[in-house]
C-alpha cells in the first residue's frame, strides 16, 4: 500500500539550488483538497509542498486511524509515511530537505515521525493536535529525536481536542532533552490565518539556513 499525494512544485528555485520540501498531512474527515490553499498563503516561493491523503476513506474525506482504537492506526500509517520519505529520499530529496507538517490527526502523525523517524528532517510542525502515548513514545526515541526541530501550535478554545489534554504533554517532551516550540493561540480547531502561518514560516525557513527567513 502507497500513500496517494499531490506535489505541487515551487515556483522558484531556491538561491542554493536545492530542493526544500513541506509533507502535509490534513486531519480527520480531509484530504489534499483542504490545504491547495497552503503554498500561496505560506509565501515561500522556492517550497515544494507535497499533500498527503490518509490510507482510510471517512465520510467522503479520508482517516489516519480509527479514534475507537487508535494504535494499529497509528503504527500502519506511521509505517506508510516511512515509507514515504524514504522513497522521497530515494528519488533525491534527502530528509534534511523535507519539513513534516500535520493538522489534528495530521498533527499527531506528525509527531510519530518526530520522535520515531531514525533521519534528521529540516523540521516537524504540529498543528492543533497531540501525542499518542506520550510516556511510551518517550522510551522508544529515535537516534535522533533530540536533535530534531519541532513546533506545535494549539488553539485556546479548541474544543475537538482540548488544550488541556496537549499541554501538560509539551512539560515531559522538553524534560527529555525534545526540542519542541509551543505557542498557544486564541483559536478553536484551525490555522489562525497569519497570525499563525507567520509562526509556521519562519519556523519553516529557518530549517533551511542558506535560504533565511
Amino acid at each position: 500500500m502507497k500513500l496517494e499525494s499531490e506535489l505541487i512544485p515551487a515556483n522558484e528555485p531556491r538561491p542554493d539550488g536545492k530542493r526544500a520540501m513541506m509533507v502535509m498531512m490534513h486531519g480527520l474527515g480531509d484530504s489534499v483538497d483542504g490545504y491547495r490553499w497552503l503554498p500561496e498563503a505560506m509565501a515561500v516561493p522556492w517550497l515544494d509542498y507535497l499533500l498527503v491523503n490518509a490510507p482510510d476513506d471517512y465520510y467522503g474525506g479520508f482517516s489516519w486511524f480509527d479514534l475507537d482504537i487508535m494504535a494499529p492506526g497509528i503504527e500502519r500509517s506511521r509505517q506508510l509515511l516511512f515509507n514515504l520519505l524514504d522513497e522521497l529520499q530515494a528519488q533525491g530529496t534527502a530528509p534534511e530537505q523535507i519539513t513534516v507538517g500535520g493538522f489534528s490527526q495530521g498533527c499527531l502523525m506528525a509527531m510519530e515521525i518526530a520522535l520515531r523517524y531514525p533521519h534528521l528532517l529540516a523540521g516537524v510542525v504540529g498543528i492543533s493536535g497531540w501525542i499518542f502515548e506520550e510516556k511510551k513514545i518517550l522510551r522508544q526515541l529515535s537516534p535522533v529525536a533530540q536533535k530534531q526541530r519541532i513546533l506545535m501550535t494549539h488553539g485556546t478554545f479548541d474544543p475537538v481536542v482540548p488544550i488541556t489534554q496537549v499541554k501538560p504533554q509539551i512539560a515531559p517532551l522538553k524534560a527529555a532533552g525534545i526540542n519542541v516550540e509551543w505557542h498557544e493561540l486564541a483559536k478553536e480547531h484551525t490555522i489562525a490565518g497569519e497570525q499563525e502561518l507567520s509562526l509556521i514560516r519562519n519556523f519553516v525557513c529557518a530549517g533551511y539556513p542558506v535560504v533565511g527567513k
